[in-house]
């Protein structure tokens, strides 16, 4: 659960990102891939710190 949070959390950012850069529609695909990637990483790490403290 933590990962797709992360991962949608992550496209709207780099999206939101690129838009504010005034970003072409390519760079918005792109920021939006790059800042997904990175946030759903970010989550996996979350879930497994998580999972091998909790038990």
């Amino acid at each position: 659960m933590i990962v797709l949070f992360g991962a949608l959390l992550g496209i709207t950012l780099g999206v939101l990102t690129a838009r504010r850069r005034k970003g072409t529609g390519a760079d918005l695909i792109h920021y939006g891939a790059v800042y997904g990637i990175a946030f759903t990483l970010l989550g996996l790490v979350a879930t497994l710190a998580i999972d091998r403290l909790s038990g």
